[in-house]
């Protein structure tokens, strides 16, 4: 999900839009006479990495399509206290009814691509690459699984339909991990690739056994993981999660498993710190 089309972002921000307007702006509306032009710039008041400026550009375009957008990074870059991140222009009611709206998408995404960074960083030197979750915002996925791509992981599931995994409830509601895959095997389309979640090695064996693509090894110790990978010896994809936290990812990577999934750095990521100041 490295970008995304206004198609796919405009539902999400009209409904920010009609939330934070409701029926109108008095303050603007009664304040700012309709003529005045202004523009005014984002700042980041703290280090980040850059995300959302397609979806801000977009907020500002929505709400008048003569604003004009000018950016100054790219989505992705790292930018230091007080970098600047876009300049608008035009009418000064327009700039202020987008302000509140903009600034929270590009918070939150900055806020997430940050933190996946930190962990990307920590991966540096290995084989192992990051996964995001389904942990995501009710109606915010989209954009959020967007900033963990430009913080520099890799999207897994957007959702049901577009990957399998099965996992203990499915196992347990099946009947065990070989009768779930072999239905899997009779029925899905060829191009799905079928993960299973394992919380332990007899788990790993029969999921090998049965014919999983992918295996999950749901919080395993580093130990049992490095277990799992020379037993699998790279016959199916090996996932390591649960409990992921920054100051044990690298030691997760160094067992030699291919991914390492969280839902951290979007459900706990701090939004980055941003302001908007009109230009006099």
């Amino acid at each position: 999900m490295h970008h995304l089309h206004e198609i796919q972002i405009e539902p999400i921000i009209t409904r920010a839009l009609e939330e934070d307007w409701g029926y109108g702006d008095w303050t603007t509306d009664l304040c700012v006479p309709a003529d005045k032009i202004s523009s005014a710039r984002i700042i980041c008041r703290e280090d980040i990495v850059v995300s959302g400026l397609d979806v801000a550009s977009a907020v500002f375009r929505r709400v008048d399509p003569s604003l004009k957008v000018t950016l100054h990074c790219d989505n992705g870059s790292r930018l230091s206290a007080n970098g600047l991140l876009l300049e608008v222009s035009g009418k000064a009611r327009s700039i202020l009814k987008s302000e509140r709206v903009a600034l929270n998408f590009l918070g939150r995404m900055c806020g997430i691509a940050t933190a996946t960074r930190a962990f990307v960083d920590q991966l540096a030197g290995t084989k192992c690459q990051l996964l995001d979750t389904r942990k995501t915002t009710p109606g915010m996925r989209l954009i959020e699984k967007a900033a963990t791509v430009t913080g520099g992981a890799r999207n897994h599931r957007v959702g049901l339909c577009d990957g399998v995994i099965v996992k203990e409830n499915h196992i347990r509601a099946a009947g065990g991990i070989k009768p779930a895959v072999s239905r899997l095997l009779d029925s899905l389309p060829p191009t799905l690739k079928i993960e299973v979640e394992t919380t332990n090695l007899d788990e790993v064996q029969e999921a090998l056994d049965a014919g999983a693509d992918i295996i999950m090894l749901d919080n395993m110790s580093n130990a049992e993981m490095a277990m799992a990978v020379r037993t699998v010896r790279g016959r199916a994809k090996l996932e390591a999660s649960g409990g992921v936290k920054i100051d044990t990812v690298r030691k997760i990577a160094e067992t030699g498993v291919d991914f390492i999934s969280t839902g951290s750095t979007i459900h706990s990521a701090r939004w980055s710190d941003l302001s908007m100041l009109f230009d006099t």
